[in-house]
């Protein structure tokens, strides 16, 4: 079968800027858009076929041909033997394995099998009859996409009657083999997003390098088709084990193609089998569920050999990077700027962490995990305390208590004093009790200054009775006067004497002689 004129025009082409203009096979390739092997494949019949640069002009298309690629093609009656093109699709999912390295191989076991050009356009039509919707490329382990399904799964009280919440299903899947990880949840909160992930890559003994998820906002805190922003604790869990973040681009269907149809997959083979069912617990539903995943990856394939579970041990696994020694710990990122007390404020405990004295006034990183409370300054950790359950108690590392010669030493005992002076006796000697009941005067100082601006939202004639009151029940701190200006309490009539007050005996609290 003679080739079309654009195709002879092309082989042309091809002689003439090789043989006529010089010009390197790669950069003849790049010209004319034809792969190098192609192009030199041309040259090579050409001088094979001993044909001058120009071409006689009596030369045409038919003799051209003829005279670089012999005698026309076997007559269609004869039988090639033809590849194993589902084994070809999948052959192609392997690391570095190209077309033309499976044809060589074909080649060497079938002389008289198809020619390169022809065995690209065959396994081109298989491929477009496998892969109807999801026509991208996958390497083995590079990619797992992550999703919530759109349907819940509702959970019943213990009559299983009445439903008492809908769980969240969460899938995953793996770009090559399609293997797929479902698991039930409360919501989709940050905490079960991350734990679910963690589960995950121990059901794949291993981890991808990529991660395609959604624009959640588990995952994803600032949505952008450029520059999406990942939310600080997912980034955390994916550095931990060494997988790449790439959000979905928002109105690109095709980038989260293959989590949409295992959502689909999972949504019809689990979802709907379990319609019928009424578990009382996310711990009973996950059961059920791990059963239907096992029968989803055990599944035969329609079209090609083998199932989810055979292509992930034979491609996928093999490829995936091996999980770390630890697992990772779920933890919470938050921004907060240093008090001049030189510690920090975890709001889900009401405690208080110190950091060194040289960031007062600092922004600073959290990271709050169930034990322990970091504190990182322009990424560098500089802070590290167990954490504590002791509401409105502080957690002071002695090293990061301020030297006499430090640069901040104006926050000093002497100089609240001072302020508190300014609104009047009782204020003063309401403010050196809360230093004088901390272990260090410097845990007072927050209160302290609280104590101060409440002068200026109810005036100083009332913040000096209310601190009187506060000193004749021994009630030194902030909370104490803020309760009695609230309620009115400053207004009621003392008794005239007021008790002098009396500190607990304890070898770190000081007295009135610490500030002389």
């Amino acid at each position: 079968m003679s080739r079309p004129h654009t195709a002879m025009r092309k082989i042309r082409d091809v002689l003439r800027l090789s043989l006529g203009e010089g010009l390197s096979l790669r950069q003849v390739g790049a010209s004319l858009q034809i792969p190098v092997t192609t192009a030199g494949d041309y040259v090579r019949r050409a001088k094979n076929a001993g044909l001058p640069w120009p071409l006689p002009d009596d030369l045409d298309d038919d003799a051209l041909e003829s005279m670089l690629f012999g005698s026309p093609e076997p007559a269609p009656t004869q039988v090639r033997p033809m590849p194993d093109w589902a084994k070809i699709h999948l052959e192609l999912r392997r690391p570095h394995v190209t077309r033309l390295l499976l044809w060589y191989e074909y080649k060497e076991a079938f002389s008289n099998g198809l020619g390169y050009s022809q065995f690209c356009e065959h396994y081109r039509r298989f491929a477009s009859k496998v892969d109807v919707v999801m026509r991208q490329k996958h390497k083995a382990g590079e990619r797992l996409y992550v999703d919530f399904s759109g349907g819940k799964l509702p959970i019943y009280n213990k009559t299983r009657k009445e439903t008492v919440s809908k769980a969240e299903l969460f899938v995953a899947a793996l770009g090559v083999s399609g293997l797929i990880y479902a698991e039930a949840l409360p919501s989709q909160e940050l905490m079960y997003w991350i734990d679910v992930h963690v589960r995950t890559f121990e059901f794949l003994h291993g981890t991808p390098q990529l991660l395609i998820s959604d624009n959640l906002r588990s995952g994803v805190t600032r949505s952008h088709r450029y520059e999406p922003e990942i939310n600080a604790t997912y980034q955390e869990m994916a550095t931990h084990y060494g997988v790449a973040v790439l959000p979905a681009r928002v109105f690109r269907p095709k980038d989260k193609s293959k989590a949409e149809s295992s959502v689909l997959l999972a949504e019809r083979w689990i979802l709907a089998r379990l319609r019928n069912e009424r578990f009382t617990s996310i711990a009973e539903a996950n059961l059920a569920i791990q059963d239907l995943v096992e029968w989803i990856n055990n599944r035969p394939f329609k079209v090609l050999p083998g199932s989810r579970r055979s292509v992930f041990e034979e491609i996928d696994r093999p490829a995936l990077r091996p999980l770390p020694e630890i697992p990772y710990e779920f933890a919470i990122w938050k921004t907060q700027r240093v008090n001049i007390d030189y510690h920090i404020e975890v709001r889900a405990d009401r405690h208080f962490y110190s950091v060194p004295y040289s960031l007062v006034k600092e922004k600073v990183e959290i990271r709050l995990s169930a034990k322990t409370v970091e504190i990182y300054y322009k990424s560098k950790r500089v802070a590290s305390h167990l954490r504590s359950s002791v509401r409105f108690g502080y957690s002071t590392d002695p090293s990061h208590m301020p030297e006499p010669h430090r640069r901040h030493l104006e926050w000093t005992p002497q100089r609240i004093l001072s302020w508190a002076q300014k609104t009047g006796p009782m204020t003063q000697e309401m403010v050196q009790a809360v230093m004088d009941n901390r272990a260090h005067p410097e845990q007072g100082y927050r209160a302290c200054l609280g104590i101060l601006r409440l002068g200026k939202s109810y005036g100083t004639d009332r913040l000096e009775a209310a601190c009187k009151r506060a000193l004749l029940i021994h009630s030194y701190s902030y909370r104490s006067i803020e309760s009695i200006l609230k309620t009115g309490l400053d207004s009621k009539e003392l008794p005239q004497a007021v008790p002098q007050r009396t500190h607990p005996h304890h070898k770190n609290i000081r007295g009135p002689r610490y500030y002389s």
